[in-house]
């Protein structure tokens, strides 16, 4: 569990950074296969949703995680970052309330941020 808190850590401080905002972790590894966390975070543009994505890559892969798949860049309103087992959607503001990931993922469990950074 102590590498998953660090990799969360990293995600959502490289978020915070760049001022992202809404941020949620959600734990789904009983829900589904594909994944075994989603962290959700918004931004206000799609300059700042780049951005965002941009740096958490960034950070990640100075930590040594290296990136699966990059989804979404070309638009920048809804950009997925694929660590494997931890999938981070960098929305635009608009679309997060619209596809609304977290009402379709609510029988996940979502995790207390506090308790990792």
């Amino acid at each position: 569990m102590k590498d998953i808190d660090e990799r969360i850590s990293i995600i959502i401080e490289a978020c915070n950074d760049k001022k992202g905002f809404d941020i949620k972790a959600i734990d789904i590894n009983k829900l589904t296969s594909i994944t075994d966390y989603f962290i959700l975070v918004s931004g206000n543009s799609t300059t700042q949703v780049l951005s965002i994505a941009d740096h958490v890559e960034e950070k990640m892969v100075k930590a040594g995680y290296n990136i699966l798949g990059k989804e979404g860049k070309e638009s920048s309103r809804w950009i997925l970052l694929d660590f494997g087992d931890i999938i981070v959607h960098v929305f635009h503001r608009e679309d997060r309330e619209f596809y609304h990931l977290e009402k379709l993922w609510a029988d996940g469990d979502e995790l207390a941020l506090d308790d990792i950074l």
